[in-house]
């Protein structure tokens, strides 16, 4: 029997994380304390975002990404919402827009400035009014410009045109509950939700209809996350009934089995999935861990394969992950997270070691 049956062939087996020095982490920073399972953090190639602690209203810090070290009490954030920020994401076709999603049942686009923000911004560009309870999730369009996608806790999906202010569509029917993550396709075509009465369901939002739905695609009552693979497959985190945690893959033409299941481990943080379609790796950060499990998805069973875990001795409050075309590919980093303590965010950087 051969030796290279036993271990399967991976490009990304030794992939090994590093947390940056103290001085290039971003110190004094007091996240938020909101109890909502989103990343409080988003990052793109010219800034990182930071849901921040703000009295009276929401906030969130915008730094550059060269501003490290320890961050001013005065610093001047982002604060035009009246309620808690719960969702900030940033638009893939300019670095320099990000929308937000508050407690005050809004959706909020900002520009920021070139280099920074240098006195408190508190003027949206736009803002989008059509969620009747708070706004737990936005997300924008990966392929169309100027789209952008945000849930509520009113169990309502609205799909925005932002140029305009005014809604394309309008998804309220096909949620009977609490929507947990929103996750687009690839080409943007279709989109999958995770919700809470325990169904992922694939909607193509311009007819308006659900195009597959598995209910129960994980036992347990916690929340559940559901992210579009580049090959059209489904990548689900959950519970089962034990409340051990899960991970499963699901091919959306055929939902009744999974493809692969996993289960992980009885810790209680909902698990927060980040996808690198280049090289098939899933990342998954448990929110209260100290670390970071990754799987290299393939094409034969068992489907999902464990590589690695990346621990540290600080749990995570929140985690941001960095966009391909903000790496440094010279020093063969294929991902950087940036994650989120009580007190600060430490860039954490996964590299593939060369021989």
């Amino acid at each position: 029997m051969s030796f290279r049956k036993v271990v399967r062939q991976s490009k990304f087996r030794h992939v090994f994380g590093q947390p940056v020095k103290t001085e290039q982490c971003y110190d004094d920073i007091r996240v938020s304390r909101v109890t909502w399972d989103s990343t409080f953090c988003a990052v793109n190639p010219a800034f990182v975002a930071i849901i921040v602690e703000a009295s009276g209203g929401g906030a969130f810090l915008v730094l550059p990404l060269q501003k490290t070290g320890r961050i001013d009490k005065s610093y001047p954030t982002v604060c035009g919402h009246t309620g808690p920020v719960l969702d900030i994401d940033w638009c893939p076709h300019n670095d320099h827009v990000i929308a937000s999603g508050s407690e005050d049942c809004t959706v909020m686009v900002w520009q920021i400035p070139e280099n920074g923000l240098s006195q408190p911004l508190t003027e949206p560009v736009v803002v989008l009014e059509g969620h009747s309870k708070r706004v737990g999730i936005v997300t924008w369009h990966p392929t169309a410009r100027n789209v952008l996608l945000s849930a509520g806790c009113d169990n309502v999906v609205l799909i925005w045109n932002v140029g305009t202010a005014e809604e394309l569509y309008r998804l309220d029917t096909l949620h009977p509950d609490l929507i947990y993550s929103v996750s687009w396709s690839r080409d943007g075509a279709r989109f999958c939700t995770a919700c809470k009465d325990k169904s992922v369901r694939v909607i193509d939002p311009r007819r308006g209809t659900v195009v597959a739905e598995k209910e129960r695609a994980h036992e347990g009552a916690r929340p559940m996350r559901a992210i579009f693979l580049a090959d059209g497959k489904i990548f689900t985190t959950g519970f089962s009934r034990m409340s051990e945690r899960q991970l499963a893959l699901w091919d959306p033409e055929n939902l009744e089995e999974p493809m692969g299941l996993q289960e992980l481990d009885s810790s209680n943080g909902a698990l927060l999935p980040f996808y690198d379609p280049d090289t098939s790796v899933v990342y998954v950060c448990g929110k209260g861990d100290s670390s970071i499990r990754y799987f290299e998805i393939t094409e034969e069973p068992p489907y999902i394969h464990f590589l690695n875990t990346f621990t540290s001795k600080e749990p995570q409050r929140g985690m941001g992950w960095m966009p391909k075309r903000g790496l440094d590919v010279n020093k063969c980093e294929i991902a950087r997270f940036y994650k989120l303590h009580e007190r600060k965010c430490e860039p954490i950087i996964m590299t593939v070691p060369r021989k």
